[in-house]
């Protein structure tokens, strides 16, 4: 894989954001407000990390408060992103297995895991780049969902192909929650979080409790979750250390995928096939925190975790294809260190950032055919490890009031070894050599309340699974992603904010998991997909006013496509990437009637997509779904929330096709949900 560069790709990026620049006159003493854009109420940290905040630094950043998530009522927490801009949730609805995020015209069906997810800045990634931790922080721990789209990020390497997204969970406070919800297809959910702050102690947990029959049969899943954080800051503010910790299971029937005439016959149905078909997850995540100063102009902090994920999963895709046992067992050990100096400048500011990291990875991936979850013979038996190391440096220069600039620049390489123990075959990893990862952000305040903005920037992928390691003669190159954006921010009014941007993300030579492969030995997890070309604007529009509205709309336009197609597969050329919809769309009203009465409304759609890349199969998968909510406030500490879910009975899909065979699971129907909250 060569990377495709293209130099005027800065230029087109920068053109607007530069040419406002020269264009305008310097507006005096004016301090910027930044471009990230804020939905919900995001409560201050007593004790916030010493880094620099996304939003200070890039540019196409959402935040999502808590206040919008902690009332949700979801069966599995990736799916509060169907309120977040440009964000495309993909259902499952399979056992452990049931959905994910994705962005940036990247679909989430696992062929390609773009987005670096965190957990209270813990890389929270499996191997391939799946989210299975995510499910373990139920919405009641949630304080906020920090978004960053784009390739300008220099914190993050492996995964981070279009962004990152940070889930921050409660921290400090003496403050808590109790919620009981009861609702459709057999839902019962109990959720407590609380604080305890105490001189310079402070301590939080949470625990989850989760049951839902499932709207189809043969659904029925039980999630538990627990988590637990301790930390101590010295008395006089110089630093802080901490422990967290949290553990998650799932124990889930999988109800099996469905011809499209059967789906539509019976939604609710599971085929015979997968009578047998279940599922067991279990995470844990571990990490010792510390942050502190040096001096006046240094601030630090290190973060050392381990992570542990272990899925168990019969499953049948079709009528006729046998059912196979696959398992995963992983354990993730890493380092995070940042030092950060603000030191005086004539420069209306200067900061300058620097990181290291490391990441160790020992994993383990079997694959079985079974008979009614008995092994009859081994498919896959592979051991191996996957080491990164990165280390980046960007600076926030700030020559006058008006203008801010951000360039970035980060390494990364990659080590490990791989052994297949059916064949006996081992491998080292390809040598990808220095992957150097260059990033500028420029921003300008054209005038009060309005601010131009444009970034660029380098990601890179490497394959999963075996797809990293050296089973061919010859070395590859990572795939190198070169992506730009340029926009405008619209502050004109308190409460009133709006952001446009137009982007484009280009892949050297972008590999995919081979989802339909069947395990056998000696098969390939990944295979190459060729040059691609993604695009495409958004357009965001956040309303706050006062205390008695509040309102947000988002809509998004993409296309990704394949520009110049691997070899084998040449009627790929010009088609788009399956499972990508061309436009993606989300708003809200909630309305304060009294003090005692909450009324919001909310939905969220996205078009149909090609389900393969020849686009010769149909497109499927695309909804509109809308939900109501009423809030009752009791008294101060009690309240009762009634939400109704897909209003209209809409009918949806999720729909997949590989090598002549397809599968199409529904989304949920209809259904009403109570739930009692009560303040601690």
């Amino acid at each position: 894989m060569q990377p495709h560069l293209s130099p005027s790709a800065l230029a087109r990026a920068l053109g607007l954001a530069l040419a406002c620049a020269t264009a305008l006159p310097s507006p005096a003493a004016r301090a910027q407000d930044g471009t990230a854009l804020t939905l919900g109420t995001v409560h201050a940290r007593a004790h916030a990390p010493r880094e620099l905040t996304a939003g200070s630094v890039f540019s196409s950043v959402d935040i999502i408060g808590g206040d919008l998530l902690q009332s949700q009522r979801v069966d599995h927490s990736w799916e509060l992103l169907t309120n977040a801009p440009g964000v495309q949730v993909t259902q499952f609805k399979m056992g452990t297995d049931a959905g994910r995020f994705s962005f940036r015209g990247f679909n989430g069906e696992g062929r390609v895991n773009a987005v670096k997810l965190l957990i209270d800045g813990i890389p929270s990634n499996d191997n391939a780049g799946g989210m299975p931790y995510l499910d373990a922080v139920f919405p009641l721990d949630i304080a906020a969902i920090e978004l960053v789209r784009g390739t300008n990020d220099a914190r993050h390497g492996l995964h981070a192909i279009a962004g990152s997204a940070n889930v921050i969970t409660r921290q400090g406070g003496d403050d808590g929650a109790l919620s009981l919800t009861a609702g459709s297809f057999g839902t019962r959910d109990l959720q407590l979080a609380k604080g305890f702050e105490r001189g310079a102690w402070a301590q939080n947990y949470f625990f989850g409790w989760r049951h839902a029959d499932g709207e189809r049969d043969h659904a029925d899943a039980t999630q538990r979750s627990f988590a637990g954080k301790w930390f101590y800051t010295d008395p006089d503010g110089r630093w802080r250390a901490g422990l967290t910790g949290r553990y998650y299971e799932n124990g889930a029937l999988e109800a099996g995928y469905l011809s499209y005439p059967e789906v539509v016959a019976d939604p609710r149905r599971s085929p015979d096939y997968a009578r047998d078909d279940r599922s067991d997850r279990e995470t844990v995540q571990t990490a010792l925190h510390a942050d502190g100063r040096l001096g006046a102009h240094w601030t630090w902090n290190a973060r050392a975790y381990q992570n542990d994920y272990r899925n168990q999963r019969w499953v049948t895709f079709t009528a006729g294809g046998a059912q196979q046992e696959r398992f995963n067992d992983e354990r993730h050990r890493g380092l995070l260190l940042n030092a950060t100096w603000r030191p005086r400048s004539a420069l209306d500011e200067l900061v300058v950032d620097a990181g290291l990291d490391g990441q160790w990875q020992a994993n383990v991936a079997q694959r079985f055919r079974t008979v009614q979850r008995q092994r009859q013979a081994t498919l896959r038996d592979w051991d191996f490890d996957l080491d990164t190391r990165g280390a980046y440096l960007q600076a926030v220069i700030r020559p006058i009031p008006a203008l801010k600039l951000v360039p970035a620049y980060r390494i990364g390489r990659v080590y490990g070894d791989f052994a297949d123990k059916a064949t006996g075959a081992t491998a080292p990893v390809y040598d990808y050599g220095l992957i150097r990862q260059p990033k500028l952000s420029v921003s300008y305040d054209l005038a009060d309340g309005l601010v131009g903005y444009a970034n660029w920037g380098r990601t890179f992928q490497i394959g999963s699974g075996n797809g990293a390691y050296r089973l061919q003669a010859r070395d590859l190159a990572p795939s190198i992603n070169e992506g730009w954006e340029a926009g405008l921010k619209w502050s004109p009014l308190p409460g009133l904010q709006g952001r446009v941007a137009r982007w484009e993300q280009k892949a050297s030579d972008e590999v995919a998991t081979i989802l339909g492969v069947d395990g056998s030995v000696g098969s390939d997890e990944v295979g190459n997909v060729g040059r691609t070309l993604r695009r495409g604007w958004d357009v965001q529009v956040n309303w706050q006013s006062a205390a008695r509205w509040r309102a947000w709309a988002a809509y998004s336009r993409q296309k990704a496509t394949i520009e110049i197609p691997d070899p084998s597969a040449p009627l790929t050329r010009g088609r788009q990437i399956e499972n990508v919809p061309n436009w993606l769309a989300s708003a809200g009203v909630e309305y304060l009637a009294s003090p005692d009465w909450t009324f919001s409304a909310w939905g969220n759609g996205q078009s149909d997509y090609y389900v393969e890349r020849t686009n010769t199969q149909g497109r499927y998968g695309g909804y509109a779904l809308l939900n109501l909510s009423a809030r009752h406030r009791l008294d101060d500490r009690n309240s009762l929330t009634l939400q109704l879910k897909n209003v209209t009975d809409r009918f949806y899909v999720y729909a997949w096709y590989d090598s002549g065979s397809s599968g199409y699971s529904p989304g949920d129907g209809r259904a009403v949900y109570l739930t009692w909250t009560r303040a601690l």
